[in-house]
């Protein structure tokens, strides 16, 4: 072979090489609760997370590729799933997870693996506490419990407030207390805290000892099956002070399963509602391909933070134009003024997202969102 034939053919190989190098694609790990106690969050999160790649499924001339692993609602697994996405996919990055429980576990495996993770909705500060890989699409919950106390006190004018929540769960736990401590410190009482385990399904003997109280509003940081639950059983009690819970609450299943008795629930949300006036465009944008992806089935905050997790995680890799792990975490950490469906987002130096809180009550069976609120802290 001629030296001519001999370079033309090697200048061949080389671009076919560097072509297939740019065609390899970027893998993303997505965490969620597919199956389990938290599901239907878990569920919504994907969907989200899927139509934001529908949208944007290249970045840097390269396909993007979902790695999905279902978390199972459970600790152990939600650390296997990270184990497996940075051990044997090498993503570059991941996307969960719904439950600040399931988040903490799987933060643990991801730090050790130096890779960054964007989780959802797990609002527990000890998600990112201390964490260089950690970030979240989300705000935490002593901004969400100081939220919740600073509508009760100003927009309600209650002063006397109960608290019901799951002790088992550290999201619950957390959330009670900021509420709790929030309420207090602007000149509320807290007349009785009591608590239940994951999976109770009777809660009247709690109801009735808050009822004998006689508080002005019960606040309940569950997730919305058993908040459902607790509320239809208050109800039948005669119990006719005002409920508001948490983000967890923010499900179109709470009203089919509590019915009548969720009527004027109140429950604090991450700033997006399909009924929001103002809308920014990213919402507008988000709503309307949601509808034609979806049809006759509505979006929710849970599939707008998984929506949002991904592109941050696309405007960071552009960012950096790079998919290394270590350039991606830098660029995350230096995201500001991100036009996010939930508003303009930004990473503040815990990690945790910067927006303010919404508000939703529930009108004549309907979602209604009242607007923001800023917490007294």
């Amino acid at each position: 072979m001629s030296f001519k034939k001999l370079l033309a053919a090697t200048g061949m190989l080389l671009c076919m090489g560097i072509a297939a190098q740019a065609a390899e694609p970027i893998k993303i790990g997505v965490y969620l609760p597919l199956t389990g106690q938290n599901a239907f969050g878990g569920q919504l999160e994907l969907e989200g997370v899927q139509l934001a790649h529908k949208e944007m499924s290249q970045v840097l001339g390269r396909p993007v590729e979902l790695v999905i692993v279902d978390n199972k609602s459970d600790k152990v697994e939600a650390a296997n799933a990270v184990t497996r996405l940075t051990a044997k996919d090498k993503v570059t990055g991941i996307i969960g997870t719904y439950g600040s429980s399931l988040a903490m576990s799987g933060g643990e495996v991801a730090e050790k693996a130096k890779t960054p993770v964007i989780a959802t909705s797990a609002t527990n500060p000890l998600v990112t506490k201390d964490k260089k890989y950690y970030f979240r699409a989300c705000f935490i919950d002593p901004y969400q419990g100081a939220g919740a106390a600073t509508y009760v006190m100003q927009n309600l004018g209650f002063k006397r407030a109960a608290v019901l929540k799951d002790v088992a769960n550290d999201y619950a736990v957390g959330l009670a207390n900021f509420f709790a401590s929030s309420f207090k410190k602007q000149g509320g009482e807290i007349v009785v805290n009591l608590n239940y385990n994951s999976g109770d399904q009777d809660f009247t003997p709690q109801l009735t000892q808050i009822i004998s109280q006689k508080p002005d509003v019960l606040f309940i940081p569950a997730y919305f099956a058993e908040g459902a639950i607790i509320m239809k059983q208050a109800r039948e009690l005669g119990a006719t002070f005002r409920i508001i819970g948490g983000d967890a609450m923010d499900n179109p299943e709470t009203v089919k399963i509590g019915g009548q008795a969720v009527e004027g629930f109140l429950h604090t949300t991450f700033p997006y509602d399909m009924s929001m006036p103002n809308m920014n465009p990213a919402a507008k944008k988000f709503t309307e391909n949601w509808k034609v992806a979806f049809p006759g089935k509505d979006p929710n905050v849970n599939a707008a933070l998984g929506y949002t997790s991904y592109m941050m995680f696309m405007e960071a890799i552009k960012k950096a134009n790079s998919t290394d792990r270590e350039a991606v975490t830098k660029a995350l950490a230096e995201l500001k003024d991100f036009p996010a469906v939930t508003g303009t987002l930004t990473i503040n130096a815990t990690h945790d997202a910067e927006m303010p809180i919404g508000i939703i009550e529930i009108k004549d069976g309907k979602r209604v969102y009242k607007g923001e609120i800023t917490p007294k802290m």
